[in-house]
């Protein structure tokens, strides 16, 4: 009895001295479990650098936009305001519009405004500019968004990975000490379950601001689609008259 007791003791104690701090736990991880937790480490921190700029370059572009929809409907002309943005359109709103703009100065250059005919082409063409802009300007726009939705789906599982690894590690350890005490077990598995918490703390963040951002991605593109539609009727309705 009184063995028992030393014997449980000396195995609290030497569980109990055993360092699981993070840092010690990576540094006694497999090869493999350590290659797991860099790659799920490094998807991490540039998950949060595109969720901050992200967030950053959309409310710029929001703060731009109605920036042009100010100036754009306060009754000015709207040849000034092409001639004021010049070739170099500082967001994705006013590059539709130069798109745009810029397919009505040349076909105005070439005299192909004044049949009737002419004018309702002119008018397509203005639109196919303006939703080839559109396409153009949210692919710069959704970069990386693919990065953030293939991390929240595979983290969890690659963390798992690195689990089931350092797990069968353990196991090994245990077959070949041929000691079941929890102090050969428990660093072990301390390590494996390391690399799952990992994984989530990778995926969690990326999925939650993946939807969050997607909203208000869409949003942002249904707000050049409208600027798009009531464009091309400007543009039609001034053929017309």
């Amino acid at each position: 009895m009184e063995g028992n007791i030393v014997d449980a003791v000396t195995l609290g104690g030497s569980v109990a001295a055993t360092d699981f701090s993070m840092f010690s736990l990576f540094l006694r991880a497999d090869v493999v479990v350590k290659a797991v937790i860099i790659g799920l480490l490094l998807a991490s921190i540039w998950c949060w650098t595109i969720i901050f700029q992200k967030i950053v370059n959309l409310r710029r572009l929001n703060a731009q936009a109605s920036q042009f929809e100010s100036d754009f409907w306060s009754g000015g002309s709207v040849d000034d305001l092409y001639d004021g943005i010049g070739s170099h359109p500082p967001d994705p709103m006013s590059a539709i519009f130069v798109a745009a703009m810029r397919e009505l100065r040349r076909a105005e250059a070439k005299g192909t405004r004044s049949p009737n005919g002419d004018q309702v082409g002119l008018s397509d063409r203005a639109e196919r500019v303006m939703q080839i802009a559109v396409t153009r300007e949210m692919d710069h726009v959704e970069r990386h968004m693919t990065f953030l939705a293939s991390t929240g789906a595979t983290a969890p599982f690659i963390g798992l990975f690195g689990t089931v690894w350092g797990i069968m590690n353990s196991f090994q350890a245990i077959a070949a000490s041929k000691n079941t005490s929890l102090a050969v077990v428990a660093p072990g598995i301390a390590e494996a379950l390391f690399a799952t918490a990992l994984g989530l703390l990778a995926a969690i963040p990326a999925v939650i601001a993946f939807n969050k951002l997607s909203k208000d991605i869409d949003r942002y593109a249904a707000r050049l689609d409208t600027f798009t539609g009531e464009f091309s009727s400007i543009i039609s309705r001034q053929m017309e008259e």
